[in-house]
């Protein structure tokens, strides 16, 4: 069973820098690509962004810019550099090592994380 390991939540000021962490026991086949979901209270679930195992990022529209993604295979670990957060970017960040797409409709149907939790507020 893979087991999702991921840290780096916290509170941060608006305008500051916040940097999450995942990590998966065992690596994903394929194109699978590890990446965050995000969740604040009363909104639907949203991508945040996607690593590939190839290399390729995907970010979601409220976040491009602003977010960096990356990836080490080696260590079957993503990361995820949030920089100029926002009060709107207050949520729970949910982890996930096996994102893929099915024509423009992004899944997720298993390998979560627990979550971590990212307050901005001054």
């Amino acid at each position: 069973q893979v087991q999702i390991e991921e840290s780096g939540g916290g509170l941060v000021q608006p305008g500051g820098s916040l940097t999450l962490s995942c990590t998966a026991s065992e690596s994903t086949f394929g194109i699978n690509g590890m990446g965050w979901y995000r969740q604040a209270p009363g909104k639907q679930r949203e991508l945040v962004a996607v690593a590939t195992r190839g290399g390729d990022l995907f970010y979601g529209e409220s976040v491009e810019g602003r977010f960096t993604i990356s990836r080490d295979n080696s260590k079957n670990t993503v990361y995820l550099q949030m920089n100029n957060l926002k009060p709107e970017d207050t949520a729970v960040y949910y982890c996930n090592a096996d994102i893929y797409r099915v024509g423009a409709k992004w899944f997720a149907v298993d390998h979560w994380g627990q979550g971590s939790r990212v307050t901005v507020s001054a």
